[in-house]
């Protein structure tokens, strides 16, 4: 590990993780870590989320990962089928065995995930790609579901959405677009975000350790409309927690599409809608 990695490590440990704060939103109760912990041991399935471009949220998902102690994880990071088992230290970097497994670099905006994964490298704990390909999301968002390979399609049918979660889902996806999303491209951009769930459901699901853990974006761990939807179909009465990872000044109101919430500082970043491209007719 390098000594700037290292030190970027210890920073985002100890600075600023007593104004942490984690919200149980079945009870509206806080909790301790220890708590948390306490009942993901409890949980069947354990649903990370982030905000990605948050280097806090990535650093306590390592922490807590490491702390669970399971064999592996379902990343969306990779494809379903790449997996990163860890070389020892004196190996390749960090990135290039990433990058030897599939990862993106340049669009994952390395090195925002360093945190989380050089936590996992340190604790041993490998990665198991769980997402679909990048080409395979944008055929379904030109294509529709006729680009749907047929286990997929399998599996969306098995678990559709209702009009609210749709409706929420449309919502998010514009959001994420500044609201410069032509409308006829929601219905493609929503079965690609359906069609990823649906294979990290899968993934996390194939996992022999429990908890078995998934690491994604929050919108992906929702349980109105994400992951949990499909896994609660591929594993009836499956224990489900799932934590969207939130920023201070973001609001803390117990948000009941996810069971837990934990709110950290907020990064610094310039405002991402500025500067977007009017839509296109």
């Amino acid at each position: 590990m390098s000594f700037r990695l290292a030190l970027l490590l210890i920073c985002l440990a100890g600075a600023a993780q007593a104004a942490d704060r984690i919200i149980d939103t079945t009870t509206g109760r806080e909790i301790s870590r220890a708590e948390l912990v306490a009942q993901a041991r409890q949980s069947d399935f354990v649903l990370l989320g982030e905000i990605h471009d948050n280097p806090y949220h990535h650093q306590r998902r390592a922490a807590l990962i490491a702390e669970l102690a399971p064999s592996s994880i379902a990343a969306e990071h990779l494809e379903d089928g790449q997996r990163v088992s860890w070389a020892p230290p004196t190996g390749p970097s960090l990135v290039d065995q990433l990058s030897n497994a599939g990862f993106d670099a340049r669009s994952w905006q390395w090195p925002l995930h360093e945190p989380l994964f050089a936590g996992l490298a340190q604790a041993r704990i490998d990665v198991t790609g769980a997402n679909i390909s990048r080409d395979l999301a944008r055929r379904l968002v030109r294509e529709g579901e006729s680009a749907l390979p047929p286990a997929l399609a399998a599996t969306l049918a098995a678990a559709p959405l209702p009009a609210s979660a749709r409706a929420a889902l449309d919502k998010d996806l514009l959001d994420d677009h500044c609201g410069q999303l032509p409308a006829t491209r929601v219905p493609g951009m929503r079965l690609a975000q359906r069609a990823r769930d649906a294979a990290m459901a899968t993934g996390v699901a194939a996992l022999k350790d429990r908890p078995a853990i998934l690491v994604a974006g929050n919108g992906h761990v929702r349980a109105d409309y994400g992951v949990p939807v499909t896994l609660a179909r591929l594993r009836p009465g499956a224990r489900i927690l799932n934590l969207a990872f939130l920023e201070s000044e973001r609001g803390t109101e117990p948000h009941r599409a996810y069971t837990h919430l934990w709110i950290t500082p907020a990064a610094q970043r310039d405002d991402p809608c500025r500067g977007f491209p009017a839509p296109r007719s």
